[in-house]
Order: structure tokens, then sequence, then C-alpha cells
């Protein structure tokens, strides 16, 4: 209010725009601690820009309670768990806000990342699920701001051009 009275305009907010694209996944198979990890990663956002738009990396970790051999949830798991995570991947992409990155499945837990516009809008939905128990399994979640996506890296690093 100030500025404005003494000549001086407020600068603008600024506006940074960019297409979603389109998911496209592919599969990827590694072993970690003797034990088989397999991730589905949304490829299409290798190449886009800006990604400063979606700065804050979301990690989300559900435990599984029925496993199979090697740490792999059995069947009956996943038709607990996979209808909960997908519809809350719909809830946290409402609105645009965010665009889903990776889902691993490793040592009894299944990752969920998403690469997040705002983290607050983010933060209140898993709170809200959270204290009103609105979740088959255990769950955890981690966010963080990453910019440069380097949290991300790794996991196109592993796509073959």
């Amino acid at each position: 209010m100030l500025k404005s009275f003494f000549g001086k305009k407020e600068k603008e907010p600024e506006e940074v725009r960019g297409i979603i694209p389109e998911e496209e996944f592919g599969l990827l198979e590694w072993t970690q601690d003797e034990l088989p990890c397999i991730a589905m990663l949304n490829s299409a956002l290798k190449e886009f820009e800006p990604k400063k738009i979606f700065s804050w990396h979301l990690s989300l970790i559900i435990d599984f309670e029925d496993l199979i051999e090697k740490g792999m949830p059995s069947q009956q798991e996943r038709d607990i768990v996979d209808p909960f995570c997908d519809k809350l991947d719909e809830e946290i992409k409402a609105g645009g806000n965010a665009l889903f990155l990776v889902r691993e499945t490793w040592n009894g837990t299944r990752r969920y990342v998403w690469r997040v516009y705002n983290p607050d809008i983010a933060h209140e939905h898993l709170q809200f699920i959270l204290e009103h128990k609105y979740y088959p399994r255990q769950f955890d979640y981690h966010m963080e701001q990453d910019m440069e996506w380097k949290q991300a890296k790794w996991y196109f690093d592993q796509i073959k051009t």
C-alpha cells in the first residue's frame, strides 16, 4: 500500500504456463538389497518444461501386510491397496496441482511420487486422510522443495532413448 502511495508499483507475480503432458508409462525393474523392485514411471515428464511450476517432490510410502515371496504383495493385498492408491492419485492431481511421477513396489512397500505445484493443498489433503483414518494400510509421506528435479533425475536416467 505504501509503495503505491509513494509512486512505486508492486511487482506482479511472474506468470508461468506449461502444458501438462499426457501420462506415458514405462516399466523399470532392478534389484536392491537382493529384492526385486518394480516401478511404473511417467516418462512423459522427462522433457516437461517448465519444471519449476511443480517444484515440490511428494513421496508417499504404504506398508503392505500380506506378502508373498521376495517382499512382493499378494493379489489379495493389491486388491485392498490399489483402489485406495488409484483414488489418492486422482485426488493429489485434482485441479492440476500435481503430476504423477512414479510408483515403486519393493520390500513390502509401495511408494508413490508426485511433483506438486501447491504443497499446502497436498499436505492438507493427506493430513485429512490420516486424521480421519481413510486408508486401508499405514502410510507416511514426505514433501520437500526440489526446484531442479534432482530427486527425479535417477528415474529419467533409466529411460532408454
